[in-house]
């Protein structure tokens, strides 16, 4: 029956509820995001059950407590607890005002899949990877989702679809046409910026841009993604050809208010990764496949990569991509991004 949602489609349906503060059903748990919940959705899900607090080990790590799951740690909530406790173990903005948050103590046995689905879908509804889960049955209008399947369907590949294409004269390069791809998962939009005529039998100039409100559109000076674009679009133009791919991952995919959250980590003397870390995330949250698969769409198998991210590489020849030459992109240091470039190259391998 074709008007029956699709497990991509429910968990799509499952990522909006988590952002409007409403609990999904993963089998026979329900799960709600501590960043959305309410103080009377809490007060529910308690009066169901005995709830434990889901983080994945980079956070547990940060507060000290034990991840018996290896990437990830139930927390016991104390009688107690409020919402305010929850969001301060799911938050890492006052850690260093209030670092003494427990002692926690965490479960450990039992079947994790529920709890591990309900993280993922967290981090791919763009939330904090915190999630409050009881065993209950779901009250009747809850979306609901197998947490083995929905899990491996998180893993799985996106499809992408072209929806538009037009000419858009730029700045660097005139001949140019904007192609918009939509995912049949019902993620962001991406985008393929084409110059000129690239050859379809040759190696293309080619970048991988992840998309930066914050140094793309305000000329941010924390971060060099700005000064990349410019320059990937004003050499592809001075080559008079070249396809630039802009992916919808904002803050390395964990979205535009984490990455905030991340820059008031960095203000309190964290580096980028230990950020990340501390909110939860790896180092590195974005998916590279998208990248390659615009570019079979495209009709391109070969590029000449534009970029100092040797994962970038890795990632398109190991999904079908040739890549048989990589083009630094060096720009201009200043003095509020140069300890982000030096972590770049120290901690994440940027040949800088």
């Amino acid at each position: 029956m074709s008007l029956i949602p699709t497990l991509a489609e429910t968990i799509s349906r499952a990522r909006a509820d988590l952002r409007m503060g409403l609990p999904v059903a993963l089998g026979d748990q329900l799960a709600a995001a501590v960043e959305t919940l309410t103080p009377a959705r809490l007060a529910d899900l308690r009066a169901l059950g005995r709830p434990v607090l889901a983080l994945t080990g980079r956070r547990a790590e940060t507060l000290k407590a034990r991840a018996y799951d290896g990437t990830l740690a139930r927390v016991i909530l104390r009688p107690e607890a409020d919402l305010a406790w929850l969001r301060a173990l799911a938050d890492p903005a006052g850690d260093l005002r209030t670092p003494m948050k427990g002692p926690l103590a965490t479960e450990r046995g039992g079947d994790v899949t529920a709890h591990r689905a309900a993280l993922a879908l967290a981090k791919s509804a763009q939330l904090l990877p915190a999630m409050l889960v009881v065993a209950a049955p779901a009250p009747e209008g809850l979306t609901r989702l197998a947490p083995g399947p929905a899990l491996a369907q998180l893993a799985t590949e996106a499809a992408m679809h072209p929806v538009a294409a037009a000419r858009l004269p730029l700045m660097s390069a005139e001949r140019s046409r904007l192609h918009v791809f939509r995912p049949d998962d019902g993620g962001e939009e991406h985008y393929a910026i084409e110059i000129g005529d690239p050859p379809r039998d040759a190696p293309v100039l080619a970048r991988l841009h992840s998309a930066c409100f914050t140094g793309d559109v305000l000329g941010s000076l924390k971060c060099d993604c700005g000064p990349q674009l410019q320059a990937a679009l004003a050499a592809m133009g001075q080559a008079g050809a070249g396809v630039l791919l802009y992916l919808n991952q904002e803050g390395r995919g964990i979205g535009l208010a984490n990455k905030m959250r991340a820059y008031d980590l960095q203000n309190q003397g964290f580096d980028t990764v230990e950020a990340n870390h501390r909110l939860g995330f790896e180092d590195d949250e974005r998916d590279f496949r998208i990248g390659a698969a615009l570019l079979r769409r495209l009709g391109f198998g070969a590029v000449r990569l534009m970029t100092n991210n040797p994962r970038k590489v890795a990632m398109m020849q190991a999904h079908g991509i040739a890549v048989p030459d990589r083009v630094p992109l060096i720009v201009p240091r200043n003095p509020h991004n140069a300890g982000y470039l030096d972590t770049k190259a120290g901690k994440s391998g940027h040949l800088l």
